[in-house]
């Protein structure tokens, strides 16, 4: 019974890889593009703490929850060898607004 259910776990991953398909790594973090119509409100002005050995800031940004925009305060992310952080950022497209995550990039 175990090794057939190994085999539901085993046989996709093994389906993509011969189709030519790679399976994302559970420690890259996906991009996502969401589109808002009414523009974010100006970011808090709030100084950037002192530099922190090993670790990237990322800046505080407004998130939509589905209803409104919340803000998210800016916080220290661990650093990752060989790629560089991407502050969150919203870019007007039009007349709406795409928000765009921050995260790792190589």
């Amino acid at each position: 019974m175990t090794t057939r259910r190994g085999l539901f776990v085993v046989l996709p991953a093994l389906a993509a890889a011969a189709t030519g398909l790679g399976l994302p790594a559970t420690a890259e973090a996906q991009s996502i593009t969401l589109n808002f119509g009414p523009p974010p409100p100006p970011p808090y002005a709030r100084p950037v703490p002192p530099p922190r050995r090993g670790y990237v800031w990322a800046d505080g940004h407004y998130r939509w929850n589905g209803r409104r925009y919340v803000w998210e305060e800016g916080r220290w992310v661990r650093t990752r060898r060989g790629r560089h952080y991407a502050q969150p950022r919203w870019d007007q497209d039009g007349d709406h607004w795409r928000y765009h995550p921050g995260g790792w990039q190589r």
